[in-house]
């Protein structure tokens, strides 16, 4: 990665110049793409998110966003604290850092904050994970096995064996591929001693949101024998190994 910025008097863009050799403020508008007809999806939550075509290739641009009872109030503001520690520059960060272990994550683009006084908003750019679907699509159309299931629990040993803690580990923040797994959406995530309580504090973040989503429909004795228990054992595994 090569780290290269562009600065004018209230918006700074970090950009990797092995991705792109230029970003400009226009990559970060939503409207500038859907203009050239080149912003092929947008969804909502809690902030904007659309996939579009760069002259970097087939990207996610992201635009951060509040949840909770402080986003009645605050939006998609932040409060100002520093550069490097806006939302945006620290998930470029932590993604350049996923990418040297050679971990699968997403590969960033760029990063962008914009100064408003003592407080500013962001966005970042990353190429798309092309043929992915999250493993809570799997798990809705009955796709999500013993074997998926040990994947995810390898997946996940990697990030942790490396010091990786995730805010979100979720069925929606796990992309499969016909190649492999990824994780994704590093926001507010870390670089940390590989504790033993944060990792298990990750792994039933995960447990939670497989069993909302539906995983233990037929009981948690079938969840726990078909999904669970074999997502731990090849976690340990790989974690061990």
């Amino acid at each position: 990665m090569q780290e290269r910025t562009h600065k004018d008097t209230t918006d700074v863009i970090l950009f990797d110049a092995d991705a792109s050799s230029d970003v400009a403020n226009d990559w970060f508008s939503f409207d500038y793409w859907r203009s050239r007809d080149a912003l092929r999806v947008q969804s909502g939550g809690r902030g904007g998110v659309a996939v579009i075509s760069t002259p970097a290739g087939e990207c996610v641009l992201r635009h951060y966003r509040r949840g909770g009872m402080v986003a009645t109030l605050m939006g998609d503001r932040y409060l100002w604290t520093g550069a490097d520690r806006t939302r945006a520059f620290a998930e470029f960060r932590l993604l350049g850092e996923i990418a040297r272990l050679g971990l699968p994550g997403p590969q960033v683009v760029a990063a962008r904050y914009c100064r408003h006084g003592v407080y500013y908003t962001a966005d970042l750019i990353t190429r798309c994970i092309p043929d992915a679907s999250t493993l809570a699509e799997r798990l809705a159309a009955g796709q999500f096995d013993a074997k998926l299931a040990e994947d995810v629990g390898m997946l996940v040993a990697r990030f942790h064996h490396a010091g990786i803690w995730h805010a979100d580990l979720n069925a929606h923040n796990i992309l499969v591929t016909p190649g492999q797994l990824y994780v994704i959406d590093f926001d507010r995530c870390e670089l940390r001693q590989p504790a033993e309580a944060w990792r298990l504090s990750n792994l039933q973040r995960l447990r939670r949101s497989l069993v909302k989503l539906g995983a233990a429909a037929y009981g948690d004795a079938a969840f726990e024998q078909a999904v669970w228990q074999p997502l731990l054992h090849a976690y340990q595994r790989t974690f061990d190994a």
